[in-house]
C-alpha cells in the first residue's frame, strides 16, 4: 500500500483508541515508519551519477523494518515519548503491524508473480517469510478504494471533531482544512 494509505490506517486506529494528541501522532507515525527502510532508493537513484553500483532499495526494503524486530524497536522507542506509555506501546505495535498487513495484502508489483513478501524475523533471521499469492497490485483498484474510504472517514471525523491528520504537520493548516470541510460538507457548517 502507499504511504498515504498507511498513514490513514494508523490515524484511524489512533483516533478511535486514544484521546492524547501526542499518542495519536506516535501511533500514526508507527504506521509509516516501516517504509523508512525504503530510503535506500534515494542512494540507488544517485548512485549512477556518483559512479557507484548499489541496490539498497532491493536489498533492504521490506527487510530492515518490515518485521517483528522493527516493530519491537519502534514500539519501545516511540512509547518513551507517549503520555500513556503502556497503552501507547501496544497501539504503536498494532499500528506497525497494520502496515505489515497492508503490505502483505496490497503491495504487489506490476506482474502477477511480483509478490512482496514480509520477512517477519529479518534482519535477525531468514525464517518465517510471509507471502500471499493473491496480493493486490500496489496501483490496483483495491488500494484505491481502501484509500478513498479512509479519506472519507477522516473527512467525516474532521467535520465532527474539529481536527484531522493535517494537524500532524501544521495546526494552522489543519484549522483551514477543517473549516473548508465544514463549509463544503453537507451538514458540516457550524
Amino acid at each position: 500500500m502507499n504511504i498515504i494509505t498507511h498513514m490513514l490506517i494508523g490515524w484511524t486506529l489512533a483516533e478511535h483508541t486514544t484521546k492524547s494528541p501526542r499518542d495519536r501522532a506516535l501511533i500514526t507515525a508507527a504506521s509509516v515508519i516501516p517504509d523508512l527502510d525504503g530510503l535506500g532508493l534515494i542512494v540507488d537513484v544517485a548512485a549512477p551519477y556518483m559512479g557507484w553500483t548499489v541496490q539498497w532499495y532491493e536489498r533492504f526494503h521490506h527487510v530492515l523494518l518490515h518485521g517483528l524486530p522493527g516493530a519491537l524497536l519502534v514500539a519501545a522507542l516511540l512509547a518513551c515519548f507517549a503520555r500513556e506509555k503502556g497503552r501507547a506501546a501496544m497501539l504503536i505495535f498494532i499500528s506497525f503491524h497494520l502496515h505489515l498487513l497492508g503490505d502483505l495484502v496490497g503491495s504487489r508489483g506490476s506482474g502477477v508473480t511480483d509478490i512482496w513478501p514480509i520477512h517477519y524475523l529479518q534482519p535477525l533471521s531468514d525464517h518465517l517469510t510471509l507471502a500471499w499469492s493473491g496480493q493486490w497490485p500496489l496501483s490496483g483498484w483495491q488500494n484505491f478504494v481502501v484509500t478513498v474510504v479512509l479519506m472519507l472517514h477522516v473527512f467525516a471525523l474532521a467535520v465532527r471533531r474539529g481536527y484531522s491528520p493535517v494537524g500532524l504537520f501544521s495546526r494552522r493548516a489543519d484549522g483551514v482544512f477543517v473549516e473548508t470541510l465544514r463549509r463544503r460538507w453537507p451538514g458540516g457548517q457550524r
